[in-house]
């Protein structure tokens, strides 16, 4: 049975020139393509998972800008990947969804790093607006995967022709620079720890040194920073790892921007 209340006279779906991506993970299979129709409508574009076993490589592979993940599921459950999520550094947005209408389970999912949470039955415009919410709250520049060059700055990055321009001019980069700076690009605004950003470039390979992305931080840092002993793009998280901000405060772009302190970092958040 779904667990959507029925809903209000819809009003015409919005549309959007830069779609959003969300990823849906329930195992209600009615809830799940009741969220995706509607979601759709209203300009998203909606992946969908009956639980956890694959979470992992839909993130990585998609990129989604928001997770809308159930509390009750067989297998790991939804406390449990948020907590694992946060735990390896990934700031992905997350509405938890739960049909168990207590305080104590809103209170441990926001502890865990939920950043809202909705309970079953409820009206699907109420999860729009979370929605809508909690992604003006933690903007993310579009970024699909596809061909299309990622402009940043002074900077063109072009993932077919594997090549990083500034001001049309290449920029010299070794292969495992440029597969670095290809996964700060798709988690732009996102605190990755080291062990993060070991898995993502290098797949199974993660026996290397953490010191071996320092080095390459440093390497991309030369590259692109106008200071590089004080960096606007490439950000340390102390005790967490590193962030890439494409749109600092100040530049042309800067509401995709966050927070830093004097010093050029990013105040970390605890982490589990």
């Amino acid at each position: 049975m779904t667990s959507i209340a029925p809903a209000a006279p819809a009003a015409p779906a919005v549309k959007s020139t830069t779609k959003r991506r969300l990823l849906v993970v329930d195992d209600d299979a009615e809830l799940r393509q009741l969220l995706s129709t509607y979601l759709t409508r209203h300009g998203f574009d909606v992946l969908l998972l009956p639980n956890t076993a694959q979470l992992d490589q839909f993130i990585d592979r998609y990129n989604p800008h928001l997770i809308i993940l159930d509390l009750m599921m067989p297998g790991e459950d939804g406390l449990s990947a948020c907590r694992r999520l946060r735990g390896r550094g990934d700031a992905l947005p997350i509405i938890m969804l739960t049909a168990r209408d207590e305080t104590v389970d809103r209170i441990v999912g926001l502890e865990m790093g939920a950043d809202d949470y909705v309970g079953k039955p409820f009206e699907p415009r109420e999860l729009l607006a979370r929605i809508e919410a909690v992604l003006r709250r933690n903007p993310a520049p579009p970024f699909d995967g596809a061909a299309k060059p990622f402009r940043f700055g002074a900077f063109e990055c072009d993932f077919e022709a594997r090549e990083l321009r500034r001001e049309g001019e290449p920029v010299a980069l070794t292969g495992g620079e440029f597969a670095l700076l290809t996964v700060l690009i798709r988690h732009a605004n996102r605190p990755l720890k080291r062990e993060r950003l070991l898995e993502l470039t290098r797949g199974g390979e993660t026996e290397s040194l953490d010191r071996a992305i320092d080095m390459q931080i440093y390497r991309l840092r030369r590259a692109i920073e106008d200071d590089p002993g004080h960096p606007r793009h490439i950000r340390t998280i102390w005790g967490v790892g590193y962030v890439f901000v494409p749109y600092p405060e100040g530049s042309a772009d800067g509401a995709n921007s966050i927070p830093e302190s004097p010093d050029g970092t990013v105040p970390s958040e605890p982490t589990a």
